[in-house]
């Protein structure tokens, strides 16, 4: 009778620390706790780094809806569309530089949130841009983000709700290239050699 009465004891004794514990869950799910950010580089001083160009590709888009951003670095807009940020600008000019930003944006912002660390290393994944134009996207064999064979500078800065990559290239598609790139064949002076 003994033993019958210890094992009643300890199940009762269980049942309340069960029901203390769900209670516990369940006034601390009643509070809304701050969701942690997912990305690895939420530092502030780290978006200096996308430059005049990059921050106006971000301004283009609203803070409150979830994208994700493949802006390219400050070098990737000099070399690739001849964009230099010091650069002063004729008005006409500037509405060229805006045009082209705003195409670059087309093809490189995704309507979703993609994290870097979240990719699966082995395999790609592919999505729309915002204009149609098909990304491919993956980790190098050393783990770098890949898109379209661009690679990664750094990756999962938060802006809002905006996830942003910069990159080492800028993401377009041939059609846009050629209609950037100068031809290859002019000299300094623009003549054809």
């Amino acid at each position: 009778m003994m033993i019958g009465k210890m094992f009643n004891q300890s199940i009762l004794i269980m049942l309340m620390l069960v029901s203390i514990c769900c209670m516990i869950v369940v006034i601390m799910s009643m509070y809304k706790l701050p969701d942690l950010p997912i990305g690895q580089n939420n530092d502030s001083s780290k978006f200096e780094k996308l430059g005049k160009f990059g921050e106006m590709m971000i301004e283009m888009l609203p803070n409150d809806l979830a994208f994700t951003v493949f802006v390219p670095s400050e070098k990737a807009f000099e070399h690739d569309l001849g964009l230099k940020a010091n650069q002063s600008f004729s008005p006409k000019e500037w509405d060229n530089a805006y045009a082209t930003v705003s195409h670059v944006l087309g093809f490189s912002a995704i309507p979703r949130k993609i994290y870097a660390n979240s990719l699966p290393i082995e395999k790609g994944l592919s999505y729309d841009s915002v204009s149609g134009f098909t990304l491919y996207i993956s980790k190098d064999f050393d783990g770098v983000l890949v898109v379209n064979r661009v690679r990664a500078k750094q990756v999962d800065i938060n802006r809002g709700e905006l996830v942003l990559h910069i990159m080492d290239g800028v993401i377009m598609d041939s059609e846009f290239e050629q209609s950037v790139k100068p031809d290859e064949d002019e000299d300094e002076m623009g003549t054809k050699v």
